[in-house]
């Protein structure tokens, strides 16, 4: 078995609904750490189909509990390349915190990583978004320098003609523009709009201001799949 065998299904077993590797060489953020591995966790269908007039209370505690399981799947990852012989940095939310700088966003997002692991692409929403799952997952990530198996890189987005999300959105902070890796996320999603609506619906619908929405990841039709079958 190879290591990206190995890798893949240590990850698996840990819990992750999907696994990729990407090369990163050129715009990793830690030098000779030029290998990404991306996965994800998924919402629960019921969670979801109960996000149309989102936020919910479920769906908030639901999203703290996974950002807690990808960050432990993250150090379980990082410890068995470190064990392998490699070196190894999880991206976990614990250690990225919570201040992403000017844009609501870190040096190397997880959802690059995803894309050019060829796991999916980036929505009109700017959440990383698959056939399979719509936008109802979050992703976390770990650098290494280990050589693995890497996917097909996703260069431009699959939303083709849909507006779904961008009409979801009261905050209008989706423009509707397709996705391309050329673009930063501030060319065709508007982050502060998105803030700024997000502590409104939730201090209305939780009780308290955080920036927790999801009418976006409930709108897309590939969500809407997902939570039908």
């Amino acid at each position: 078995m190879t290591l990206s065998e190995k890798l893949r299904k240590f990850i698996l077993k840990n819990g992750a609904k999907e696994v990729g590797f990407a090369d990163i060489n050129g715009f990793s953020p830690k030098p000779g750490l030029n290998t990404g591995i991306v996965f994800y966790l998924t919402y629960p269908k019921e969670i979801i189909r109960n996000m149309g007039n989102a936020p919910t209370q479920e769906y908030l505690e639901e999203l703290i509990s996974i950002n807690s399981r990808l960050d432990d799947i993250g150090m379980k990852c990082e410890n068995f390349l470190i064990d392998e012989g490699y070196e190894a940095y999880a991206q976990t939310k614990k250690r990225l915190g919570g201040d992403f700088g000017e844009f609501n966003s870190f040096e190397l997002p997880h959802k690059t990583i995803a894309t050019r692991a060829g796991l999916g692409w980036i929505g009109k929403s700017a959440l990383f978004t698959t056939f399979k799952y719509g936008s109802a997952l979050r992703l976390s990530s770990v650098l290494t320098n280990a050589q693995l198996d890497f996917g097909k890189p996703i260069l431009k987005s699959k939303c083709g003609k849909c507006m779904e999300c961008r009409d979801a959105c009261p905050g209008n902070a989706i423009s509707g523009i397709p996705w391309n890796y050329t673009l930063k996320r501030n060319d065709f999603y508007d982050d502060k709009k998105c803030e700024k609506y997000a502590l409104e619906v939730s201090y209305e619908n939780l009780g308290k201001a955080d920036t927790v929405c999801g009418k976006c990841i409930f709108a897309c039709p590939h969500t809407q799949k997902y939570i039908r079958h």
